[in-house]
């Protein structure tokens, strides 16, 4: 499986590349111009010091100075110096091509990164978001994407050209001078060793940092969801206590890679400054004895100073890598999971629903616990049907197997006779409209809120849905009208004003099927009475399912099922039922005399 999940994650990471290969092309260009412009840097001193100055022979690999050594030595000077600027302007227009390409790689890697991982975490069954916290899942589409991109924008470009790079310098050192050379490299196992070291203590910090993260964005998403309760109850310096106790723990980690990323460049330096008195020491010795010249030590220095500086930086790129390479199997992690339910290969749309609902022996429970047993009943187009019990006895799960967000242990549901696993999930919660308890709004306008039913609603057909869920008077009161932006998750609204938008959205999916779960919870009398209005005009016509506690609203229904523990214990009419079942009789009088209290108090 983890195969397979990076195998994914590879796949997203060719394709963006693949559309990125003329971009790529031009740094590889770039990244083979910046590795000759490093190589070619010392060259123009070791002309002038060894063949203008102390006038040795040019050799014949250099014979293309020839002609600027005839100009006498001020000119050739002048001219061979010059080239210094050359060689510095056509590096710096190597690099900055090189960061523009990789940066925007980067960036539309970043991008595409994001969007296949947030459409993949939509797809995701709500068992796996129901045990998630959001706090886990927005660092790894937030903070695990960003730090690949650094990889992709800097790191694998930086560590190719600094490898050609060393390629390079080691393969013109040997053509300098051989034994030199072998003396030099006897470091390089130091700095291998050293950055190895580095790599695997920065990868497992790194780990652990991802793992605060997450708590400490939980903590920051739970808690400003929670403010009204935090406050009423003064629990502030509680939260935040809690809150800077998982920060020091984060902040501790972060000191601890700090110091380690910088006990590695002191000693990444330390050994550098080794190689050069080498490089002065025995290049020196050699002048004295006629081996070497001035101009060749120089180009050494040069060299050996080139050739610690890509290690350097690898020691760097290697915290950056360790970090990418823990978001990347974080986010492999989350794109190997496959969604529970998926569309059969043969599936059918929907279409236009009579709403007739079938249970045939429906069984499902949670994680173990089974909280529907054997449940079957039948709902004929346009019947309204209430579904009432205690609090866990079943009843929002039905909506849940009905909307395909869970599928049944056991048994089928069907509609107008096709198992609902014969449609798509799209085409069929596109013909069943919804009013929840407590109804989410986001923090977008009144009219996007309405129209999140219907995308392509008509601005008449969002108004004609307010109006029919009665919101359209309180709506023209607000600040901008059907413009308003509404707070995060509608906190701006009262709780009967977001059950009526609500109420709209479902309006304006015309929907063939309609659930209502709890729709009228916590809302006052007057509220209620104003619900209920706007409830009667969208069920009108409809096969309705109603979820709910409240007997006297179930009353209205066709039809009353009794669920406890996940069975169906009694079924009929609300005549019925009060004729025939005590509990139901007792139950209705209960909530009837706490009707009457609470009426009284208004």
């Amino acid at each position: 499986m983890p195969g397979k999940s990076r195998s994914r994650l590879a796949q997203i990471v060719r394709r963006q590349l693949a559309r990125s290969k003329r971009g790529l092309v031009w740094a590889g260009v770039c990244t083979l111009g910046l590795t000759l412009t490093e190589l070619a840097r010392p060259w123009p001193l070791k002309v002038i010091f060894d063949n203008i100055l102390l006038d040795k022979p040019l050799p014949h690999a250099l014979s293309f100075f020839q002609g600027m050594l005839r100009l006498g030595k001020v000119g050739s000077v002048i001219a061979v110096s010059s080239l210094i600027v050359v060689i510095a302007l056509l590096r710096g227009s190597f690099a900055y091509s090189q960061v523009h390409v990789t940066a925007r790689l980067g960036n539309h890697m970043v991008y595409t990164l994001r969007r296949e991982l947030f459409s993949h975490l939509q797809r995701l069954s709500l068992s796996f978001h129901s045990r998630a916290r959001s706090g886990e899942l927005l660092t790894k589409i937030a903070s695990d994407t960003n730090a690949l991109k650094d990889v992709f924008a800097e790191s694998i470009i930086t560590v190719l050209s600094q490898l050609l790079t060393l390629v390079g310098m080691l393969a013109l050192m040997f053509a300098l001078n051989w034994r030199l050379t072998l003396v030099v490299l006897a470091t390089v196992p130091l700095l291998g060793g050293n950055l190895l070291v580095l790599y695997r203590k920065a990868r497992g910090i790194a780990r652990q940092q991802r793992k605060k993260e997450e708590t400490i964005a939980s903590r920051i998403s739970e808690v400003m969801s929670s403010v009204p309760l935090v406050q009423a109850f003064g629990r502030e310096r509680y939260e935040e206590e809690r809150f800077g106790a998982e920060s020091a723990a984060y902040l501790e980690q972060s000191i601890r890679n700090d110091r380690i990323e910088g006990a590695a460049a002191r000693a990444v330096e330390v050994i550098s400054s080794a190689g050069t008195w080498i490089v002065v020491l025995f290049g020196s010795l050699l002048i004295l004895r006629g081996e070497l010249t001035i101009g060749v030590v120089l180009v050494f220095l040069s060299y050996v100073n080139g050739l610690y500086r890509p290690i350097r930086n690898l020691a760097k790129l290697s915290t950056q890598l360790s970090k990418a390479t823990v978001s990347a199997g974080r986010i492999a992690e989350i794109l190997e999971r496959e969604p529970e339910i998926r569309d059969a290969p043969d599936a059918i749309e929907a279409g236009r629903l009579r709403g007739e609902i079938v249970f045939d022996g429906v069984s499902f429970g949670y994680e173990g616990s089974q909280t529907l047993r054997d449940v079957s009943f039948r709902v004929a187009p346009g019947e309204r049907v209430a579904f009432v019990g205690a609090s866990g006895a079943g009843k929002s799960t039905l909506v849940s197997l009905l909307l395909r967000l869970y599928e049944p242990s056991k048994g089928s549901i069907s509609i107008d006779g096709v198992n609902i696993r014969r449609f798509t999930r799209e085409s069929l919660r596109s013909e069943i409209g919804l009013v929840l308890q407590g109804s989410i709004l986001f923090g977008t306008s009144v009219k996007e809120n309405i129209a999140y039913g219907k995308l392509d609603a008509t601005e008449d057909e969002i108004v004609a849905a307010a109006k029919a869920a009665s919101a359209h008077e309180f709506i023209e009161q607000l600040e901008n009208g059907y413009e308003t932006i509404l707070g995060e998750r509608g906190s701006t609204l009262s709780g009967g004003q977001r059950q009526r938008l609500a109420i709209a959205r479902a309006f304006v999916r015309t929907a063939s099927i309609l659930v209502l779960d709890e729709p009228m919870t916590g809302l006052d009398v007057e509220a209620e009475a104003r619900l209920k209005e706007a409830l009667d005009h969208l069920m009108a016509g409809k096969t309705c399912i109603l979820i709910t506690h409240d007997l006297q609203t179930a009353a209205e229904a066709d039809r009353v099922l009794m669920l406890d523990d996940g069975w169906i214990v009694d079924s009929g009419s609300h005549r019925d039922l009060m004729a025939r079942s005590p509990l139901y009789k007792h139950l209705f009088e209960l909530k009837a005399a706490a009707r009457l209290v609470t009426t009284e108090v208004w």
